[in-house]
């Protein structure tokens, strides 16, 4: 299934219940479809939300709101029903808003290029947490939900990871010449994944961040833009190429490709919230659904991996308070403390 998007595409993400793909473009335009397995889909909003290219895109309250973020340092809420602005928050960044991710029920992340990651509480209708870890812009981010870890990587070539139970920057990893842009959690929150700018992929183990404690060094010589996880062994990737690919990390490293943008770059991928669709979208101008018992059937040449282990997983430099999270059977804490440096701007969520 395709949708011409007809300008490049800078991120995508379905909603969370219904059939619905959003897509933020270059033209700063939001676009909304409804898909189903047996037709086209179909146009059903567009929204000229930025001045600037729409870099982020991301449903929130069930669906009911989806918020875009953009180099004019504004995040804007939007109708999902309507098309309606619900609110706009101009400055939330000193410079362009490059991510957004979801968190708990109430709470939302905006990593942007001043290398700051922002924490956004829709009940309080605040920025809660604010933490100046990097010097250089946030290429992606990730939550690990038990133990209220945000996981971040940076064009500064560190992974950081903040705790929003403390209000703390944690740790950071040591400098890396290969820029980390994309990142993943797996085998159960032991292991963290970075793809790299060089195409060589990082694994780090929970609680040893400083370093890496392995290189998977075969999947390509490529930039991996994007890594979505498929179960706790096996991760997809998304690569400069126009290449998406199967990786088996643990145990067994093998590589798949599984489907492609001819040789056009692939941005972002992420699952229908059923998991019955793999989105892509690249600088083709196509956001593409691939069905995915159909790609996981027609997987392609398998290429055995190649490891290059650095240091060990009993390396005694362990992380403090980074003991790997275990599952929690009650309720997760909302974080309600509050960080220095916070802009002035309560009222962004006063409306949602």
């Amino acid at each position: 299934m395709e949708i011409n998007l007809k300008h490049i595409a800078f991120d995508l993400d379905f909603h969370p219940s219904n059939q619905l793909v959003a897509a933020g473009l270059i033209t700063g335009n939001l676009l909304v479809y409804r898909y189903a397995e047996d037709s086209e889909p179909q146009r059903v909003l567009k929204v000229r939300a930025h001045s600037e290219s729409c870099r982020a895109v991301r449903f929130i309250n069930e669906g009911r709101v989806i918020l875009t973020g953009s180099p004019d340092c504004s995040i804007l809420a939007t109708d999902i029903e309507t098309g309606s602005p619900v609110a706009r928050l101009e400055n939330s960044h000193e410079s362009a808003v490059n991510r957004l991710v979801n968190l708990t029920e109430t709470t939302i992340a905006s990593g942007g290029d001043d290398g700051c990651i922002k924490v956004w509480d829709t009940r309080q209708q605040s920025c809660c947490n604010s933490f100046q870890v990097h010097e250089e812009y946030i290429t992606d981010m990730t939550f690990e939900p038990d133990s209220m870890k945000l996981l971040g990587t940076s064009g500064d070539g560190t992974l950081s990871v903040s705790n929003l139970r403390s209000n703390k920057v944690q740790t950071q990893s040591e400098f890396s010449e290969d820029e980390p842009l994309s990142i993943v959690i797996m085998k159960n929150g032991r292991k963290v994944i970075c793809g790299t700018e060089s195409g060589t992929m990082l694994l780090y183990s929970w609680g040893f961040f400083k370093d890496c404690s392995d290189r998977f060094t075969a999947l390509t010589p490529n930039p991996v833009n994007a890594l979505l996880k498929l179960d706790e062994e096996r991760v997809i990737a998304g690569t400069e190429n126009g290449l998406i690919s199967l990786v088996g990390i643990l145990p067994n490293r093998v590589i798949q490709p599984i489907a492609e943008h001819s040789e056009f770059p692939v941005e972002r991928l992420a699952f229908s919230h059923d998991r019955k669709f793999l989105g892509s979208i690249s600088h083709d101008l196509i956001l593409k659904m691939w069905d995915i018992d159909s790609l996981l059937q027609d997987s392609g040449k398998k290429v055995e991996g190649k490891s290059a282990s650095d240091s060990d997983d009993d390396d005694m430099d362990m992380d403090t308070d980074n003991i790997p999270p275990k599952s929690s059977k009650g309720t997760k804490r909302k974080n309600n403390g509050r960080a220095q440096g916070l802009d002035t701007t309560s009222d962004f969520f006063a409306d949602l």
